[in-house]
């Protein structure tokens, strides 16, 4: 009886503070911003678009800027009761990171590289020794002084000359994703006035002076350009120019340093061409022609290329090729197709090959001795894991090293001898105050959607939770592009999880997760599926009794965004609160500007809004044009001013949209970051406010005390 009389007085505190927040907007000075409303009409396929907040895309225009800092204000004054709780939340995620630290460092010829932080400081130093870790530190780049003056700033490129003494890499001070290449001497310390704008990819040649790179079109941010620059002069050499818009390009060498690549990649075809890397004015040859459909991989190994392709084999098969005539009558099997085994990738030593495979939603690493073709995998302890190759620069070893996690498994770096099969644990992610593992358990469960595919979701919670319909939970999706989630670790996630909150990642289709086809069914006129999939998970976690309605919330960036977005104008009865981080959502408007950012080479993600059936079928989920008058769950929606990505205008508009649109009195926040992009705040204290800003959010709509403390996770 005293848990459901707590549990009632814990409501009813917040109808109060919602009620009281309410009031306080309606009377006080901070009433929620209302965006003025400026008709703009697109007429297309018979169908008239309305967009009355078209103009805040006017980035430049000072009312954006005065409106997008009134949603900030208004959304200070409604978090106001939440202050305590976002402080009380930092702490606690900072008490549990080791400030001062140091990356598990890599050996790339007589050096090793690491990085590593200090206590306060936002951005990590990036530092060499020679000969061993027991030699003098050699500051490569100290982040924290290249960040002086700005309020961001992202690395792109980081790679150092074979002969260890040049050092390329590029930056971004604003969060656009617009990278500025620099060269910088390592033996003299003096950086090159070489500066190269707007870089993608970059290479370098054997003979340890000619950089190959990529730009992007200035307007449409392709990567479009494959340039050739000599160390020390001002010439830069256009070798490669692509002019299908539906394709960008990316450059890398083999790990045996034999081969430079270069590939155009669309979303559903690639094509690849190669010159010999100790021969950098030799002529860029194409292996295999670009054809609809074919997706293929290339890397080199001992005077053949190695073909991962889905011609016959949807989830990838493995063929070897001459590389004077790799054309298709020359293959030869390597790797057969299985069809219950999805090859992502292919890492080559001198005497091995890892194979890195996903199979029944898990990923894995399998390791083929190259003289005799035997093979195994490389052994997990856990049966809900994550598992992925880490840096391995170097293609004579014996060693691969990968790293291992789970979502109650810290971080974990490992050295794995392919001949021994022996491991050797170099470091796992130290978690301060006493984390205990065995505190917390993690599962997978699947559930049924309406077709009656079965859908897996990862679970985290405390030991003692409930499974009575009474916990919390946070469901999170993303199920798009073919990208892969996986069960990772998250020390920060410990805040939510201490507070009895359930942590669920659903796998939906749209994503990679178990395959070609699982993408498959996700995207394009199947786009659907990964809606539904989201809606049936919410409901299967409900009816469970894992959580409820009144305590379910869901969380999702970018394309996951276009998930929350979606999601909650089909069922916004089913939850109680949204966060939706930089989303897609004015799909419609987006995909018919093919001048803006990304937009072309999408049209075979989603569809080309310009042909009429693609059109009908995108409008039927288009976030932004299904808002109705009805009621809609409490929900946070998190942009950045200088997202390249995702403008900061979606979701602006999106709320403007929905506040003058819904019936409900649920807060609608808009939180803008006014100095970064795509992935939010760049400094690691800055990054960890945001978090705790929306755990806070979070813990306050699951109706958790904005005073309440953890309690010890209990071993029962």
């Amino acid at each position: 009886m005293r848990r459901i009389t707590s549990s009632l007085l814990v409501r009813a505190a917040l109808i109060i503070t919602v009620f009281a927040a309410g009031t306080s907007a309606q009377n006080g000075r901070n009433t929620p911003p209302l965006a003025k409303r400026v008709p703009h009409l697109t007429e297309i396929h018979g169908y008239t678009l309305k967009d009355d907040y078209f103009w805040l895309r006017e980035k430049k225009n000072p009312e954006v800027i005065k409106y997008l800092e009134e949603e900030n204000d208004y959304t200070d004054e409604a978090m106001k009761s939440t202050k305590e709780m976002q402080e009380t939340l930092y702490k606690e995620m900072l008490g549990r990171i080791k400030q001062t630290d140091l990356s598990v460092p890599s050996r790339i010829g007589d050096y090793y590289y690491y990085s590593r932080t200090e206590e306060g400081k936002q951005y990590p130093y990036m530092c060499r020794k020679k000969g061993s870790m027991d030699g003098k530190e050699e500051l490569l780049l100290d982040l924290n002084k290249l960040a002086e003056g700005n309020s961001y700033l992202g690395i792109g490129a980081y790679i150092v000359s074979d002969d260890g003494n040049w050092l390329a890499y590029s930056t971004d001070t604003t969060g656009y994703r617009q990278y500025s290449l620099h060269l910088k001497n390592l033996q003299t310390g003096q950086t090159s006035s070489e500066n190269i704008e707007r870089t993608g990819s970059v290479v370098w040649a054997n003979d340890n002076k000619t950089l190959f790179y990529t730009t992007e079109d200035a307007v449409s941010k392709r990567r479009d350009k494959f340039w050739r620059h000599t160390v020390g002069s001002n010439k830069n050499d256009l070798l490669y120019e692509e002019k299908d818009e539906l394709f960008d390009v990316g450059a890398s060498r083999s790990l045996d340093k034999k081969i430079i690549f270069l590939a155009s990649f669309a979303k559903t075809s690639r094509e690849f061409r190669y010159l010999p890397a100790d021969n950098p004015t030799g002529e860029l040859k194409v292996i295999l022609p670009r054809r609809d459909s074919h997706e293929y991989d290339v890397d080199h190994y001992n005077g053949l290329f190695y073909i991962t392709t889905n011609k016959d084999a949807k989830n990838f098969r493995v063929v070897t090729a001459p590389i004077n005539d790799p054309s298709e009558r020359n293959w030869k099997p390597f790797i057969d197709y299985n069809p219950k085994v999805k090859i992502d990738n292919l890492t080559f030593f001198a005497n091995h090959l890892v194979v890195s495979e996903k199979e029944g939603g898990l990923n894995y690493l399998r390791v083929i001795e190259m003289k005799s073709k035997q093979s195994h995998r490389i052994t997990t302890d856990e049966s809900d894991y994550a598992l992925f190759l880490s840096a391995n620069p170097e293609f004579n070893t014996t060693t691969v090293r990968f790293n291992y996690q789970s979502m109650v498994t810290p971080s974990s770096v490992y050295d794995y001898d392919m001949n021994t099969r022996l491991r050797k644990l170099l470091k796992q992610q130290e978690v301060l105050g006493g984390y205990d593992a065995t505190r917390y358990e993690g599962r997978r469960i699947w559930a049924v959607a309406r077709d009656g595919t079965k859908v897996p979701i990862s679970l985290v919670y405390k030991r003692g939770v409930k499974f009575d319909g009474g916990a919390p939970m946070l469901l999170y999706a993303y199920g798009s592009y073919g990208a892969s989630m996986a069960p990772t670790f998250s020390s920060n996630r410990l805040s939510l999880l201490d507070r009895g909150v359930i942590f669920a990642l659903a796998y939906i289709r749209g994503g990679g997760e178990l395959g070609e086809d699982w993408r498959e069914q996700g995207r394009m006129t199947k786009k659907l599926n990964t809606f539904y999939d989201f809606i049936d998970c919410a409901d299967y976690l409900v009816k469970t009794k894992y959580t409820s309605t009144d305590r379910l919330v869901i969380e999702g960036g970018s394309a996951g965004g276009l998930l929350m977005g979606a999601a909650t104008n089909m069922r916004p009865d089913l939850f109680k609160a949204v966060v939706a981080e930089v989303p897609f959502v004015d799909v419609m408007n987006t995909m018919l500007d093919a001048s803006f950012p990304l937009t072309t080479s999408e049209y075979t993600e989603w569809g080309n809004p310009n042909d009429k059936a693609a059109f009908d079928y995108m409008i039927k989920y288009s976030p932004y044009d299904n808002i109705a008058a009805k009621n809609y769950p409490a929900m946070l929606v998190r942009v950045s001013l200088n997202d390249s990505q995702v403008p900061y205008w979606e979701g602006s508009k999106f709320v403007a949209r929905l506040r003058v649109t819904k019936i409900d009195k649920n807060p609608l926040l808009l939180k803008i970051n006014m100095g970064a992009g795509h992935g939010g705040a760049s400094g690691r204290y800055d990054a960890l406010r945001e978090t705790a800003f929306t755990y806070s959010f979070m813990l306050w709509q699951m109706g958790i005390p904005m005073q309440d403390k953890p309690e010890p996770a209990s071993r029962s």
